[in-house]
């Protein structure tokens, strides 16, 4: 290997001078006009998809609760999962009387849901259903995340 004498680093074999680096063999910048940008603008957003879909029967019902004295003042209900029954989690309903930090909001067939943050993770695709039979009346969640019901179908596990 040939020795440089002008060389400063020993694992560059050629170092140029200072008088060449402005020349034009070696011009570390663009000599190019910048072009402006152009304006940015606003991105039309997608409509966020609702988390849980509420058919209009469950709408229908929720409208007849939220209609009665103990609702006075409700703005929806809330939609809530705890650790509960025979099967690790449980659906709760409750009434929203105010908007909590960070729940998800959801307005369909002209009543508004609140999912509590915790439970979001647990119902996303849930198909919430009212359902009418001889023997009973009520709320159904039809959740593709759940992994096992118990047999009465109190609770679920995800």
């Amino acid at each position: 290997m040939a020795s440089h004498a002008g060389n400063r680093d020993p694992f560059c074999a050629v170092t140029p001078s200072l008088s060449n680096i402005h020349g034009s063999a070696y011009a570390p910048f663009s000599t190019a006009v910048l072009e402006e940008a152009p304006a940015v603008t606003k991105r039309s957003r997608r409509k966020k998809l609702d988390p849980i879909i509420v058919t209009e029967n469950a709408a229908a019902r929720i409208k007849e609760l939220l209609s009665g004295e103990s609702a006075k003042g409700a703005k929806g209900i809330r939609l809530g999962v705890r650790r509960r029954g025979c099967n690790g989690l449980s659906y709760t309903l409750n009434y929203a009387f105010e908007e909590k930090p960070k729940e998800e909001k959801m307005e369909t067939h002209g009543v508004t849901v609140y999912i509590e943050p915790m439970a979001l993770f647990n119902v996303v695709g849930t198909v919430m259903d009212f359902e009418e039979t001889e023997l009973s009346s009520e709320f159904t969640f039809n959740n593709p995340n759940s992994k096992g019901e118990c047999g009465c179908g109190e609770s679920f596990n995800v």
